[in-house]
């Protein structure tokens, strides 16, 4: 018995702590101008040699949370998206669902939250990646989100790395 109360309670407190954290998850904002936001990414991004990459999704979204708790938490992860990415979170929310631009990149909602935006240096739209591939059980899978990343650099895709025989 003792030790049925006691998972009860561990359960409860993680809810009680998640759903705390759900509170003070706010990566998203609704009013912003996002149409502006994205162009000031794609001149950084054009600036520094790097790509841009829109996280869309919302402050309600716990699969937005998870991922930004993994990108931000793993120094690898972390790093390799620091060097190659200028990274900009596009709001989804019954506030603001910023229709304009999620038709200019071709409705990339219809992957569900978050969906991901690569764009390159141009602002032109390079990939659109759909996050359930990125997933383990309640997580992101760290291996699948490090080959995304590497796979949509800046290096990966210059096409001098790639030598015709």
């Amino acid at each position: 018995m003792k030790k049925l109360v006691f998972i009860i309670g561990f359960v409860f407190s993680a809810i009680v702590g998640f759903s705390q954290d759900m509170k003070t998850f706010n990566l998203y904002k609704p009013a912003e101008n996002a149409k502006e936001q994205i162009l000031t990414a794609v001149k950084e991004a054009k600036k520094s040699g790097k790509h841009v990459l829109i996280q869309i999704g919302g402050n309600w979204c716990i699969w937005c949370a998870r991922f930004n708790d993994l990108i931000t938490t793993d120094k690898s992860i972390d790093t390799l998206v620091n060097d190659n990415y200028v990274v900009y979170h596009l709001n989804y929310s019954k506030e603001n669902f910023n229709l304009e631009l999620l038709k200019k990149y071709k409705f990339p909602q219809r992957f569900g939250f978050p969906v991901f935006l690569i764009l390159n240096e141009e602002g032109d739209l390079i990939h659109t990646q759909n996050s359930e591939y990125l997933e383990s059980g309640k997580g992101y899978d760290k291996e699948k989100v490090t080959t995304f990343f590497n796979n949509w650099s800046t290096k990966a895709i210059d096409p001098s790395n790639y030598k015709e025989n």
